[in-house]
């Protein structure tokens, strides 16, 4: 058996090419849209992609399975449940799918979403116990799937956390101790909210350490597993609708071009949103007025989909020689309507004085001083409600990232505003969207709040 795991780091998505040697036939499972490492890898190998299976519609990035389709021909997997406006092949519970020796089983596993599947994987036909279990979003290491990100459009919360119950305490820790697990997420997924960051574990240690394996009652388990989940970003039920429908393919080789300036001005000038992906450190002494600031050095592709819609044309300034991958990252989460880029934009900004501003950054003493000034600002926090729960600055007015876009006029106009998040990158993203949006005298925390309790005592006057 050949067995291989990709991840993704800056969607902690984790995707399966798996294959028998001695056929040469290969399944892909939950692929991301930019397929050509699978296609390579099989290549290499001699492999023949016969199958794509999606353990269920993903929300977070926009699956491979069309691309795939279309390159090699397989057809795509979903389980029972599923609709989808393209061919697809429904796998029943229970279902064998025979690569040769290598067989995978289908274990139906809904509650993250309804059509949720697992897929077991024997490394030889005769073999009593798996080899592994590709869990998809129903079983993390260390958590299980969030069942609350499909309540807005068709199925509740409390729904999929009564299916989500059964299908973790009396199907997946029914499997033996020995059984790898093998997620389609890790830490820093909004998929769930402890998950870990290690990508295999085996069935017996989340049986020991995971707090939803351990036996409960579906009252008590429900009750857990929907408490304190951090907020989605608006772009989830986007790409969840999207993977169950006919799309235009991602093709690396059709990608925007560079722009010059006069192109670039004329996209910004018609309404185009300034997508800058610099460092906040770069980004603040001078960028482009208007722009929204998600730096690539992160969780690029999430957090552009928390402040910018997919609707919306962008052009991108971006770190040197990172504006293809940067283009990538926006497609892997159906974000296609991206005009081009500027190359190099250090170099042309200063002919571009006029349409250039600095970004207003305070130090933690001089919001402090600040603060207890005549007319103090007003502090943004927008970490997430688990972060706020550790310490927070009084009488901040908490917004989570996620959220921002969709709660602005929830934000007072009449005051000048401060924006923290945990340590600088999130605040520079949602203070740029705040200018963005027309507010003048807004200014990031540099350090976040960890500078904030390092902060020495006032002295005594």
């Amino acid at each position: 058996m050949f067995f291989a795991q990709y991840y993704l780091d800056c969607l902690s998505q984790a995707s399966y090419l798996i294959a028998d040697e001695t056929t040469g036939k290969a399944v892909v499972v939950d692929p991301r849209r930019d397929v050509s490492e699978y296609l390579t890898d099989a290549a290499a190998h001699g492999f023949t992609i016969e199958a794509v299976l999606n353990t269920h519609f993903h929300a977070d990035f926009l699956a491979g399975h069309l691309e795939l389709a279309d390159r090699t021909g397989a057809w795509i997997g979903y389980g029972q449940r599923a609709e989808a406006e393209y061919p697809i092949r429904k796998l029943a519970d229970g279902e064998r799918i025979s690569l040769g020796d290598v067989q995978l089983q289908i274990l139906e596993t809904p509650g993250h979403t309804p059509e949720s599947i697992s897929v077991l994987v024997y490394e030889h036909t005769g073999d009593p116990v798996p080899y592994g279990v590709l869990t998809g979003d129903a079983l993390f290491i260390g958590d299980v799937g969030r069942p609350d990100l499909l309540a807005s459009i068709g199925v509740t919360a409390d729904e999929l956390g009564r299916m989500l119950y059964d299908t973790i305490q009396h199907k997946l820790m029914a499997l033996p101790d020995a059984v790898r697990v093998f997620p389609a997420h890790g830490a820093g997924s909004a998929c769930g909210k402890n998950l870990s960051t290690q990508r295999q574990s085996t069935i017996g240690e989340q049986r020991l350490t995971n707090y939803a394996c351990r036996p409960m009652s579906e009252e008590k388990f429900v009750e857990l597993v929907t408490a304190g989940q951090p907020s989605a970003p608006a772009y989830f039920v986007y790409d969840a609708i999207l993977n169950r429908k006919e799309h235009g393919l991602f093709d690396a080789a059709a990608a925007p071009r560079p722009l010059s300036v006069e192109e670039f001005m004329e996209r910004r000038a018609a309404g185009a949103v300034v997508l800058d992906a610099r460092s906040p450190q770069d980004f603040a002494p001078g960028y482009l007025r208007g722009s929204v600031n998600v730096p690539a050095d992160g969780r690029f592709a999430e957090q552009a989909g928390m402040v910018v819609g997919p609707e919306q044309e962008v052009v991108v300034v971006a770190p040197q020689d990172r504006e293809e991958e940067v283009v990538t990252r926006l497609a892997r989460i159906g974000f296609d309507k991206v005009g081009g880029y500027l190359r190099e934009p250090e170099g042309v900004f200063p002919a571009l004085a006029d349409d250039m501003e600095q970004a207003s950054r305070l130090t933690a003493d001089g919001l402090r001083g600040l603060l207890n000034s005549a007319e103090p600002p007003l502090v943004l926090d927008v970490r997430n409600p688990a972060e706020r729960e550790e310490g927070f600055i009084e009488d901040s007015l908490h917004i989570p990232l996620a959220e921002l876009a969709r709660r602005l006029d929830e934000i007072p106009a009449d005051r000048p505003l401060v924006v923290h998040c945990a340590g600088g990158h999130r605040s520079s993203i949602a203070a740029s969207l705040l200018r963005h949006t027309g507010r003048t005298d807004v200014s990031d925390l540099l350090g976040g709040y960890g500078a904030w309790p390092a902060l020495p005592a006032p002295a005594d006057v």
